[in-house]
C-alpha cells in the first residue's frame, strides 16, 4: 500500500502540474500579450513558481512530520502576521478591489494560501493534544475562536471563498478527530448562518449570487464571467477545439488563466480533457486518504489528521472551482489546485503532497 500510494501521488502530481503549465500557457497568451507585450509572461512565471515549488517540495520531503507537529504554532503565527500585514499601508497590494497580496519585488505572496497550510497543521496538532477535550464545550470552542479570528482577517480582504474553504477544512478535521454529530451539526448551522449574513448584507456578493441563477440575463454586467465560461464549455465536444484554439480566452473570459482556467481546458481539450483532469485528481485524493487511514491505523494521529485535511482541502477546492465554472455555484475567487496560475497556490499545493509522501514513507517504519 505504501509503494502504491507513492506511485499514485507521484503520477498525479506530475500529471496535474504538467497539464496546469500547458493550460496556463495556452489560456494566458492573449492577456499576457495585452498587458506586457510578452505572450508567454504568465507561462514563464508559472514555470519559475514550479521551480521554487520543487525546491520547497524537496525540503518538506526531508522534514520529519514530528517536527511539523512541534512547530504547528509557529506556522500559524507566521500566517496570522502575514494576514495582519496586508492591512499595513505600503505592504498589502490591492488588485480588483481586494487586498490579498504582499509584493516582495517580483514575488507576490498570498497570505490566505499560507493560512490554509497552517490551519491544517495547527488544527491537527490541537486535536492530538486535546484528544480527550474536543468533545467538551471548552475544548470545542478553543479552535473555533482561532477560526473566527482567521476568518475575520480573510473576510476583511475581502475573500469569502477562501474563508469558506478554511472553515470547511477545520470543521472536517474536528469531525474526523471525534467531535459529536451535535457539535458538527451546530457548526454547519453556524457557518451557514454567518455565510448568509456575509452574502445578504454585502451588495456585490448578493449580486453575484443572484446573477449566477441566470447569467445570460445580466451578461453585460454581473453575469459576464459565468456566461462566457458557459459559452466556452458549450463549444466543446469529445476532443474540444484543439489545444490553443479557445475563442473565449481572447479577452472575452476574465481570469481565463486563474479562476476560470477549467472553462478553457474544456473548450480546447473537450470531454477527454475533463476525464483526464478528474482521473488525476481521483488518483491523488485516493492516495492521500489511503495514507490518512493507514496513519490512524498505526495510531499516528497527527499524521492521519494532516493527511485527511490535505485530501479534503484539495477535494473541496477542486469541486468548488469546477462548480463555479459550470454555473452550479456563484462566482468566487478560488483557483483550481495545481492547474490555475498562481505562485503561492502552486507552492503550497506541492508542499502538501510532499508532506503526505513523507508521512506515507514514515508509516513503513511503524
Amino acid at each position: 500500500m505504501i509503494y502504491r500510494n507513492n506511485i499514485f501521488l507521484s503520477i498525479s502530481l506530475v500529471g496535474l502540474i504538467t497539464l496546469g503549465l500547458i493550460m496556463v500557457t495556452s489560456s494566458s497568451i492573449y492577456i499576457a500579450d495585452n498587458l506586457t507585450g510578452n505572450p508567454f509572461h504568465f507561462a514563464t512565471r508559472q514555470a519559475l513558481f514550479i521551480g521554487v515549488g520543487i525546491f520547497i517540495f524537496t525540503a518538506f520531503l526531508l522534514i520529519p512530520s514530528s517536527f511539523l507537529e512541534k512547530t504547528d504554532w509557529l506556522f500559524l503565527l507566521i500566517s496570522i502576521l502575514l494576514l495582519v500585514a496586508l492591512f499595513i499601508p505600503g505592504i498589502g497590494t490591492e488588485v480588483n478591489g481586494s487586498i490579498r497580496w504582499i509584493r516582495l519585488g517580483p514575488i507576490n505572496i498570498q497570505p490566505a494560501e499560507v493560512c490554509k497550510f497552517s490551519m491544517i497543521l495547527y488544527t491537527s496538532g490541537y486535536c492530538v493534544r486535546r484528544m480527550g477535550e474536543i468533545s467538551t464545550l471548552r475544548g470545542f470552542l478553543k479552535p473555533l475562536m482561532l477560526l473566527g479570528l482567521v476568518s475575520f482577517l480573510i473576510l476583511s480582504q475581502p475573500d469569502l471563498g477562501t474563508t469558506a474553504i478554511i472553515c470547511a477544512v477545520v470543521v472536517a478535521i474536528l469531525f474526523f478527530a471525534g467531535i459529536s454529530f451535535f457539535q458538527f451539526g451546530l457548526l454547519i448551522l453556524l457557518i451557514g448562518a454567518l455565510g448568509f449574513i456575509a452574502i445578504y448584507f454585502t451588495p456585490f456578493r448578493l449580486t453575484r449570487v443572484m446573477s449566477f441563477m441566470d447569467p445570460f440575463l445580466v451578461q453585460q454586467g454581473a453575469g459576464w464571467q459565468l456566461s462566457n465560461s458557459l459559452i466556452g464549455i458549450g463549444q466543446a465536444n469529445w476532443i474540444g477545439l484543439g489545444l490553443g484554439n479557445s475563442f473565449q480566452k481572447n479577452l472575452f473570459l476574465p481570469e481565463a488563466h486563474t479562476d476560470f482556467i477549467f472553462a478553457v481546458l474544456v473548450e480546447e481539450l473537450g470531454i477527454f480533457g475533463v476525464i483526464l483532469l478528474i482521473s488525476l485528481y481521483s488518483l491523488m485524493i485516493f492516495a492521500i486518504f489511503s495514507t490518512a487511514i493507514q496513519s490512524l491505523a498505526l495510531k499516528r494521529f497527527f499524521q492521519g489528521f494532516v493527511a485527511f485535511g490535505i485530501g479534503f482541502l484539495i477535494s473541496i477546492q477542486a469541486l468548488f472551482n469546477l462548480a463555479v465554472n459550470i454555473g452550479l455555484l456563484p462566482t468566487k475567487g478560488l483557483t483550481l489546485p495545481f492547474i490555475s496560475y498562481g505562485g503561492t497556490s502552486i507552492i503550497i499545493m506541492m508542499s502538501f503532497i510532499a508532506i503526505v509522501l513523507r508521512i506515507n514513507n514514515e508509516n513503513k517504519f511503524y
